[in-house]
């Protein structure tokens, strides 16, 4: 969307808050408004506090609560820097953006998500939930349950993050909220663009509630990396510079009808998708003898250029339909949901290489000196210009990367509860089921076409070098090879015109396509007692599954059916005791179990097979691959010294059996089509065992007036968790589980009175294996600085409609990212420069 299309709409939306603020004031008699949501009121950040913390008070489970003001008073950019706050859970970036979040130091897929109590199939492989997708418009509150019950799902092994959205019941009246603001990346100097409005209108029995988001990033990425040897050997050094444009757009609402009995009936929708537009310019220099660094003098390099238009995209349609009446004493409540996710990388790359692979790789050797003396920014310095090198038709290839998978996903859920005396104790008996039925389909290509570019052989003529511009790399390192931007956008739609087949379809073995049901009952009873309660329960979760796909013969290109399908039950005990030590504290006793099932990647039966290999050997899907079961312990102590306030302690830990990682196992080759009891070799996913994840989290949120009354208005949130994870390999050797951070802190400190409301907040991050990269490889310590400051302008300025203006600020520090290979050498470093916002919300 274009700035002018965002003032229009802000303008629009502007004036229909001032419109229905003075159409409600002159036709309500009562002003008073029912506000269930956590928002804020007199005090948005005490206010929204106390009521987090009440939430999580009267909880039945460990659990931790997000209020919808929390979020807009941080300088948050998605859900997922809000989720980042909460003790125990930290965050993984993609080029500086919040986009997955490590629940309690465990792989993202043990995270599960929900709207409203149903839960979704994550966006990234269908287990994979995108947070980076989610604007804050659409949040209400946020649960964070640590320790799940039984009637929730039990793909919930670390966690379960369940957004409450809004319901236009929550204000009485018309009401009406908008957010929009503006602002610039540092680096690169890229716009930086928020929309947000929300409307609602509700009387006592009719609701309805529409809301629409867009938020816009313009930003370049400074990256170098590096392969380099323990011994301090020089074989490459890659130098990019990304530009990215990166969107999030959600809209939906729900319309509501409720009768004198208390019986209601909803339907509600939500779309969310995220667009990430990459240019890619990079050029990776090869050293021919892998000299000893770190400073080089005329080493012979040669030099590689890619240059890439792409995007990487997702989304996440749900629609519910559901009723909640009151039959024979029981509350029930029926539900019918749709979901749709679909997710897709799309990167054609034009790759112009030093090698010439048809002519017997012969090099365009170049003489250049190197400088590695700080390794964040490294100083080549080249003879030859590396703009003006010029490729041939025989030295520039096609590479090309596609790979969708989309998930259809259809459930009906039905939740009953009554009140009653069990063995002489005031309960609640909660019962229910559930079916899901989900198919997923999608394929990966990897595209290395050499005859490209070469018109005898039928390839495209494309002159590259006449797309250069005179635009300089932005950068936070010195762009010591001055280079410039290519016109990539441009270079792609030549590409495309001369008729070229940038996606052709992917091979048989990158195929995946799978049937999925998962059939799941529960009961559970909750009892109270004159010391706290106890909530008790089972889940039993049956899945049934179907993976078709086709095993390819990489000798002669045979192409064989694979239908794999195969059935499993979990059954999933939980007990929660809550004991009230007194008026101020509680101690918590949680066990639970969960199911994670493998991704679609994994699941898929699609391969290829070497038949001449001793074993066969076979690479790609494992359909035969178990889910991994777990089951954990939480103890926790609370301690509510003030209504705003809160000190807490908590030890965990989580049992995993059937961890999954890839690595290279002997099968049957029977689940491929061959024949019972042969003895292949699969390279992919396999399981592993003894996966075992514990910790210590600490939490303090206080007021500064409840020890000092002279510091009215100050207050402090600090919260830092240690955590420690192993699993066990095939071959007996331990590792640490993907996500795992050793330390996790985060701590802020915010003011507010008169008006005014300002938070600094801190987030750190120790070193952790990252799970979509390769598990050799590590990140390293990461830490970010935000700043956020607002004020309310008076009523007699602003009428009956609250206004704010806001300023954030991202990472003040300016922070460079490092990536470590498996010697312990940088292979990565990456910065983005620090972000501002200005903006303005109104609400009515």
């Amino acid at each position: 969307m274009q700035p002018r299309s965002y003032l229009t709409l802000s303008i629009l939306s502007a004036l229909g808050v001032f419109v229905s603020a003075a159409h409600a004031q002159q036709t309500s008699e009562n002003d008073s408004q029912e506000i269930e949501e956590i928002v804020a009121l007199a005090s948005p950040i005490k206010d929204s506090q106390t009521a987090a913390i009440e939430a999580k008070r009267v909880a039945s489970n460990v659990m931790e609560v997000i209020a919808a003001d929390t979020i807009g008073r941080f300088p948050d950019q998605n859900l997922a820097d809000s989720l980042g706050r909460v003790p125990g859970l930290a965050i993984e970036r993609d080029q500086g953006q919040a986009r997955y979040i490590n629940f309690r130091g465990m792989p993202f897929r043990y995270t599960a998500i929900g709207f409203d109590g149903i839960d979704v199939p994550g966006a990234e492989n269908g287990r994979i939930p995108r947070f980076d997708s989610f604007p804050s418009v659409i949040t209400r509150r946020i649960e964070v349950n640590k320790a799940v019950l039984p009637s929730m799902t039990g793909e919930a092994v670390a966690g379960y993050v369940n957004i409450e959205t809004f319901n236009p019941f929550d204000r009485e009246g018309f009401s009406a909220d908008l957010d929009v603001g503006m602002g610039e990346q540092q680096l690169g100097g890229g716009d930086v663009e928020k929309f947000g409005s929300r409307l609602s209108f509700s009387n006592d029995s009719f609701g309805v509630m529409g809301f629409y988001s867009k938020n816009s990033r313009e930003q370049v990425t400074d990256n170098r990396e590096y392969d380099l040897g323990a011994d301090g050997a020089v074989n490459s050094i890659d130098m990019r510079s990304y530009k990215l444009t990166r969107e999030d757009e959600a809209y939906g609402g729900r319309l509501e009808y409720r009768l004198d009995n208390g019986t209601r009936f909803f339907i509600s929708s939500l779309y969310s998708e995220f667009t990430d537009l990459e240019q890619r310019n990079q050029y990776v220099f090869n050293f021919a003898t892998s000299p000893v660094g770190p400073v080089i003098e005329n080493a012979p390099v040669y030099i590689n250029r890619l240059l890439q238009d792409g995007e990487y995209s997702n989304s996440t349609q749900t629609i519910t339909l559901g009723t909640d009446f009151l039959v024979a004493g029981w509350d029930v409540a029926l539900r019918y949901n749709l979901t749709e996710t679909e997710f897709s990388t799309q990167l054609p790359i034009i790759y112009q290489s030093g090698l010439d692979f048809l002519n017997d790789f012969a090099a365009d050797i170049h003489l250049v000196d190197l400088d590695l003396t700080n390794i964040e920014d490294p100083i080549i310095t080249s003879a030859t210009p590396v703009d003006e090198i010029v490729y041939g038709p025989t030295s520039t290839y096609a590479y090309k990367i596609n790979s969708p998978l989309n998930v259809d996903a259809d459930k009906i859920k039905l939740d009953a509860s009554k009140d009653l005396s069990f063995l002489g104790l005031p309960s609640t008996l909660s019962i229910g089921g559930e079916y899901n039925k989900r198919e997923a389909k999608g394929e990966n290509l990897v595209d290395f076409d050499v005859l490209a570019f070469i018109p005898a052989f039928g390839g495209a003529e494309l002159d590259v070098n006449s797309f250069l511009t005179e635009e300089s790399w932005a950068s936070n390192t010195s762009n010591s090879i001055n280079a410039n931007y290519w016109n990539n956008a441009g270079l792609r739609a030549a590409w495309e015109a001369s008729g070229a087949e940038l996606f052709p379809a992917a091979s048989a073995d990158e195929r995946t396509h799978i049937e999925e049901d998962i059939t799941a009952a529960y009961a559970m009873m909750e009892s109270q007692f004159n010391w706290g309660s106890i909530v008790y329960g089972l889940r039993i979760e049956q899945t049934d599954y179907s993976s078709v796909g086709t095993l390819l013969d990489s000798e002669t290109g045979e192409e064989t059916p694979v239908d794999y399908s195969d059935d499993f039950t979990n059954v999933l005990p939980s007990v929660h005791l809550n004991y009230n030590i007194n008026d101020k504290a509680i101690a918590r006793v949680s066990f639970s179990s969960g199911v994670n099932r493998p991704t679609y990647q994994e699941w898929r039966a699609a391969a290829s097979i070497n038949p001449t290999a001793t074993p066969t050997a076979v690479s790609g899907g494992n359909p035969s691959l178990k889910a991994e079961e777990s089951y954990g312990l939480d103890g926790t102590l609370e301690y509510y010294f003030a209504p705003a306030s809160i000190a807490s302690a908590s030890i965990f830990s989580r049992f995993v059996d059937n961890v999954i990682y890839t690595d290279v196992q002997s099968v049957d080759g029977a689940i491929y089509g061959g024949q019972p009891g042969e003895t292949w070799e699969l390279s992919g996913p396999v399981n592993g065992s003894d996966g075992e994840i514990t910790g210590i989290e600490l939490n303090l949120i206080a007021m500064a007036e409840d020890f000092v009354p002279a510091l009215m208005g100050w207050g402090v949130s600090v919260n830092a968790t240690f955590v420690d994870s192993e699993f066990t390999t095939i071959q007996g050797e331990t590792l640490d589980l993907p996500g795992t951070s050793d330390l996790i802190y985060n701590a802020s400190v915010f003011y507010e009175d008169y008006g005014l409301s300002a938070r600094l907040n801190y987030q750190y991050r120790d070193e952790w294996i990252s799970p979509i990269e390769d598990p050799t490889e590590y990140w390293g310590e990461q830490n970010r600085l935000d700043f956020n400051i607002q004020y309310v302008l008076p009523e007699n300025i602003t009428g009956p409609v609250s206004a704010t203006v806001y300023f954030n600020a991202n990472n003040l520090t300016d922070e460079t990212d490092l990536r470590y290979a498996g010697n312990n050498t940088v292979n990565q470093s990456e910065s983005y420069g620090r972000r501002f916002l200005f903006g303005l919300r109104l609400s009515y």
